[in-house]
C-alpha cells in the first residue's frame, strides 16, 4: 500500500474482512498515522473492534454497523411500495442480504447463496476463530436459536434440550457458543428492562436472527412463526433507527420492545392481528400499565386505518417499516 501513496496527495483506501491478516491492528495503526489517508475499513464479526484494535486506534476511528436490507431498501430496490403485502413475504422468504436482489428472485439460487455464508461464517470463522472442535453441537445450538427466536430461555434451556436430545453440553459451553455468534452479527440479544424499577435483568433474554431468509436456509419453511418472525423484523429495525432495544417487564407483563435513545424511551408491542377484541385488550394491557409519557405503539399486519386508544398508537406494522406517515 505504501509504495502506491503519493506524497502531499489525499488517498482513500478500503480494506474489506482485514481481521483475517496476521498483525492487522498495527497495519491499520501505521496507516492512520499518515494525515494523507482517508481508511475505510470493513469486517463482518466483532473482532474488528477487540480490545487490541480499540486500544491501538483509540479516538481516531468513527464506527458505524451495518446490517442487512431493511423492509423499506428492499421495497425500493424491487421498485417501490406498491403491493407491498406481497414484497413482504418476497423479503422473509428470499433474504435481506444486499446480493440476494441481484439473484432476481431465483430460491434454488438464493439458498445456494445463503448456505455459502452459513458455511463461511458458522463453519469457517467461528469454529476457526474460537476453535471450536464439535461443529454438529454449534449448529445445533444456532438451529435452538433460529427456532425459539422472540422466545425467551436460558442457557440451562438449551443445555437440557440438547441432553434430552442425547448430546451433552454445560452451560458455560453454551455460552461460549452465543458470545461467537453474537461476534459474528449471525444472532442479536435483546436483554430484559425492568421498566418500573429502572434496572436491567440478568435472566431469560431474547435472541433474534440477522436474517429471515438464513432461519428458512436452516429450519425449512414451515417454521413460519409468523408473529415472531414480525417481531425479529421490528427489533432489527429499531436497531436501524439507532435505539438501544431492550425487552420491557411491567409488573408480571411483558412489553415487547423498549427503544432507548437520547429523547428517552420508546415502548412497542408487535401482533400479526389484533382485531379480536381480546387479543387488542391483551397487547395494550402493558402499555397501557405504563405511567409515563413516552410514544407507545402497538404494530400489527392488520390493513386497518391507524387510530389511538388510550394515547396509544396502532398502526400498520409495513407502513411503519416504510417509515409512511400514518
Amino acid at each position: 500500500i505504501k509504495e502506491n501513496l503519493k506524497k502531499n496527495t489525499k488517498t482513500y483506501i478500503f480494506l474489506d474482512e482485514i481481521q483475517n491478516v496476521d498483525k492487522f491492528p498495527k497495519v491499520l495503526d501505521s496507516l492512520q498515522l499518515n494525515p494523507d489517508i482517508d481508511l475505510y475499513v470493513t469486517g463482518s464479526n466483532a473482532y474488528m473492534l477487540s480490545s487490541e484494535i480499540a486500544t491501538l486506534i483509540s479516538g481516531r476511528y468513527i464506527q458505524i454497523e451495518m446490517l442487512p436490507l431493511s423492509f423499506k431498501e428492499y421495497c425500493l430496490a424491487k421498485g417501490g411500495y406498491e403491493d407491498r403485502a406481497r414484497k413482504y413475504t418476497d423479503y422473509l422468504l428470499s433474504s435481506s442480504f444486499p446480493y440476494a436482489l441481484a439473484l432476481d428472485s431465483e430460491p434454488n439460487i438464493i439458498r445456494d447463496y445463503l448456505e455459502s455464508i452459513y458455511n463461511t461464517i458458522v463453519i469457517k470463522d467461528i469454529m476457526n476463530r474460537k476453535q471450536v472442535t464439535d461443529s454438529m453441537m454449534l449448529q445445533s445450538v444456532l438451529k435452538f436459536i433460529f427456532d425459539n427466536i422472540g422466545n425467551p430461555f436460558s442457557t440451562k434451556k438449551i443445555a437440557d434440550t440438547m441432553t434430552s436430545d442425547g448430546r451433552k453440553i454445560d452451560s458455560k459451553t453454551i455460552e461460549k457458543y452465543l458470545a461467537a455468534l453474537k461476534e459474528s452479527y449471525v444472532i442479536y440479544q435483546a436483554k430484559r428492562f425492568d421498566i418500573k424499577g429502572k434496572q436491567y435483568l440478568k435472566t431469560l433474554d431474547k435472541y433474534y436472527v440477522v436474517d429471515i431468509g438464513l432461519r428458512y436456509m436452516l429450519l425449512g419453511k414451515q417454521a413460519m412463526d409468523a408473529g415472531h418472525i414480525l417481531e425479529n423484523i421490528i427489533y432489527l429495525e429499531l436497531l436501524r433507527r439507532s435505539y438501544d432495544v431492550y425487552v420491557g417487564k411491567v409488573d408480571s407483563f411483558e412489553v415487547d420492545f423498549v427503544a432507548q435513545n437520547q429523547d428517552g424511551n420508546h415502548y412497542y408491542q408487535v401482533a400479526l392481528t389484533v382485531r379480536e377484541e381480546a387479543t387488542l385488550n391483551r397487547e395494550l394491557r402493558p402499555l397501557q400499565m405504563l405511567q409515563d409519557d413516552y410514544p407507545k405503539v402497538l404494530l400489527t399486519l392488520d390493513d386497518d386505518p391507524p387510530r389511538d386508544i388510550d394515547g396509544i398508537k396502532i398502526l400498520n406494522a409495513r407502513d411503519w417499516l416504510l417509515d409512511l406517515k400514518q
